[in-house]
């Protein structure tokens, strides 16, 4: 469906409507050849995997020889390039999965260097702040701010070459937060040098948001494991929950070690019924993805029109899902908001006003309607109530739902309240 079926289906004019079409034809034309090798990556997957129906069933209690996992987690390996995997329901969320993973592999008394500035707020809190943290286990923490072109390469070989570091830390999408979202091959280009001055120091990427969006993963230039929700770009929108770790065999082991006990390893884990889910939700991940962009590029498109600041811009080479719009002001956030919010399947007529949110330090305004909760592979935004003002919205498993997001927000932005 093109932007005019939308706006005269759901009667939008005027402004609005004006820039849809303007938009629409901009980004028409728009070709996405990183979603082909994507997709051809993960069919080669399946195909090498050799699945058979009948181990999909599952297990409940322990999970021992669960094949459901077993197959997902191997899916999860070849797709990464990966030696070896951890996806499980019983990681909540990527947040999770990455503080397991820095745990497990940054003993206390030795350095953590994010070289990517502050992670996002949530994470931020379990590293340094809240009780419990990293910090307060003996980790030691450092950050290097990204530059405006990026990692700041120069610092990060002083650090290095000064002091012994266990670990470094990238966080490749923006998060919610005014930085730039970092390509696979920025990434590269960060664990390139800190091997060559520290071989032995572990490059570990928070690679929530990020998955399948380019032809290849960090773990495919060097990094030791990456980390992410299956709730976003991997579940395929059908996901119900969990989180993931994939790279090296003995850091996932690690992380194994950290998330269950010492001497379980990874053999337990029940995948309840779901693994059919998983894996077909692994399977049709790249066409959800590739939705996705199609939709971030219209909506980036179409504030442009409107005379708004955008990251990334239409039609630019994208490494998440994440599209930053800022709009400037606080009334507009929450119009941007309640513009979202009137598309969802689920929970149209709710009107999302802004709260406190765990690990935040300031409110923040949502807007989900998702089948599942907190999945933000569908259409969804999220917004801290900080200068300057940034909107993040994400996701959107079809490029029609997507575009009708964007169309609400901003009808609501730009209508005239006075």
């Amino acid at each position: 469906m093109n932007a005019e079926l939308l706006c005269e289906r759901f009667e939008i004019g005027g402004r609005v409507r004006d820039a849809a079409l303007r938009a629409h034809a901009r980004v028409a034309e728009f070709r996405y050849p990183a979603q082909e090798v994507v997709a051809a990556n993960v069919l080669q997957a399946f195909l090498d995997e050799r699945i058979d129906e009948s181990a999909l069933a599952g297990t409940s209690g322990y999970g021992y020889d669960d094949a459901a996992r077993a197959h997902y987690e191997s899916l999860i390996a070849r797709i990464f390039g990966a030696q070896r995997a951890l996806a499980r329901l019983s990681i909540v969320s990527g947040t999770h999965a990455i503080v397991a993973a820095l745990a497990g592999c940054v003993p206390p008394g030795k350095v953590l260097l994010s070289i990517t500035g502050a992670p996002y707020d949530t994470l931020r809190n379990a590293i340094v702040d809240a009780p419990g943290s990293l910090v307060s286990q003996g980790v030691r923490y450092r950050e290097i701010p990204l530059t405006r072109d990026g990692v700041d390469l120069a610092a990060v070989r002083e650090v290095l070459r000064a002091s012994e570091v266990a670990a470094v830390f990238i966080q490749r999408s923006r998060g919610y937060a005014p930085r730039p979202s970092l390509r696979v091959d920025a990434c590269a280009a960060a664990t390139a040098v800190v091997k060559s001055v520290s071989p032995q120091t572990l490059v570990l990427v928070d690679n929530c948001y990020g998955e399948l969006v380019e032809a290849r993963e960090p773990t495919h230039d060097g990094a030791d494991l990456v980390i992410g929700s299956l709730i976003k770009n991997l579940g395929g929108s059908l996901a119900p929950g969990g989180g993931y770790v994939a790279g090296r065999a003995d850091l996932v082991e690690s992380v194994a070690t950290r998330l269950y006990a010492p001497g379980l390893r990874d053999r337990l884990g029940p995948s309840l019924g779901f693994g059919r889910t998983l894996v077909q939700g692994l399977f049709q991940a790249p066409l959800v993805v590739g939705q996705c962009l199609r939709a971030l590029d219209f909506a980036a498109a179409l504030f442009e029109e409107l005379g708004f600041a955008v990251d990334p811009a239409p039609g630019s080479t994208r490494s998440d899902i994440v599209q930053a719009i800022r709009l400037g002001s606080r009334e507009l956030l929450l119009r941007f908001a309640q513009g979202v919010q009137s598309a969802m399947p689920l929970n149209a007529r709710f009107r999302p006003e802004p709260g406190t949110v765990p690990g935040y330090t300031v409110p923040v305004v949502m807007s989900s309607g998702a089948f599942v909760g907190g999945a933000t592979i569908e259409l969804s935004c999220d917004a801290p109530l900080r200068p300057p003002y940034e909107v993040y919205l994400q996701g959107g498993v079809s490029t029609v739902h997507g575009m009708l997001g964007a169309l609400f927000a901003a009808k609501a932005v730009t209508e005239d309240r006075s």
